[in-house]
């Protein structure tokens, strides 16, 4: 998550509604068909249908590459899924295609029955409600952590606003609440630069959760961690499980194990394998491919 994506993102969709509304009745299905007589209210996220992110036939390439084969997935409302596989498996071009960084050639990617993300940029899909963090953490580092926090709190960024901008009781108890969530609240003053590489992950996963996002798509997020924070992690994690659905991209095996329910394996830029990790770690295909004998 950059500090220009931040901002942008935390701005207000304007002049969304003639477009919402050529959208109603799409389905999960990618719009073939109505949605069961639903018709889609502005920025909702319908999640009747039991999933909240669907991708199905997605095709990406460059330069005659195919980045992206024929990719179809999907994720429950409040599930945390693992995503692993070998280097240009497709797993960062995916969240880039989920977040609007990268136009797919062709398929379908839908947030919850009705959004189809690609008729959004990348800031009116994190408006939305798709939180992305990046392996390196960024946040502002001469500011302290509450700053950070404050900083990205879901509100009206415009100047005028801002300078008349103060905090409420709400607020400040949304604050606390998220200190003690990321497990930097003895750290409420220290200035951001001065923290672990560890406590700037879990500071940016918090700025990321002031606004209040549905799905979060995470990669190699304890990347560089002591065993400590990666525990620490893992306990955040499993906090957020049914709270928000969770998209997390990672390596470590002994993470994903005390995590996952789900774990896809990406190869070639398509579903490889997809199960429990004991069962994905079984898998010959896996083996040969990402594990390892």
């Amino acid at each position: 998550m950059t500090p220009e994506l931040m901002e942008q993102g935390a701005q207000r969709v304007e002049a969304r509604n003639a477009a919402l509304a050529a959208m109603a009745g799409n389905t999960e299905s990618g719009g073939r068909s109505a949605g069961f007589g639903r018709l889609k209210l502005d920025n909702e996220v319908d999640v009747t249908h039991g999933r909240i992110l669907y991708l199905e036939s997605v095709n990406v390439s460059f330069d005659g590459f195919k980045a992206i084969n024929n990719l179809s997935l999907d994720i429950a409302p409040g599930e945390l899924r693992c995503i692993i596989g070998p280097n240009g498996a497709g797993k960062t071009t995916m969240m880039d295609i989920i977040t609007g960084k990268t136009r797919p050639d062709s398929g379908t990617v839908f947030f919850g029955s009705t959004i189809d993300l690609l008729r959004y940029k990348e800031p009116e899909i994190a408006q939305l409600g798709i939180g992305r963090k990046f392996q390196k953490p960024t946040v502002f580092e001469n500011l302290s952590v509450f700053e950070n926090l404050e900083l990205a709190l879901k509100m009206d960024k415009r100047v005028p606003a801002s300078m008349r901008f103060k905090l409420d009781s709400s607020q400040s108890d949304r604050l606390a609440e998220m200190l003690h969530t990321i497990h930097l609240a003895d750290s409420v003053s220290r200035q951001a630069g001065n923290l672990s590489h560890g406590q700037k992950q879990w500071l940016e996963i918090g700025m990321l959760l002031m606004q209040d996002p549905k799905l979060l798509l995470l990669d190699e997020p304890v990347a560089g961690m002591t065993d400590e924070e990666t525990e620490r992690t893992a306990e955040l994690f499993l906090s957020l499980k049914g709270k928000h659905s969770l998209m997390v991209v990672e390596h470590d095996m002994g993470f994903i194990n005390t995590i996952s329910d789900i774990v896809t394996v990406l190869c070639d830029g398509s579903v490889l394998a997809q199960g429990t990790l004991a069962q994905v770690q079984s898998d010959e295909r896996v083996i040969e491919v990402y594990l390892g004998r």
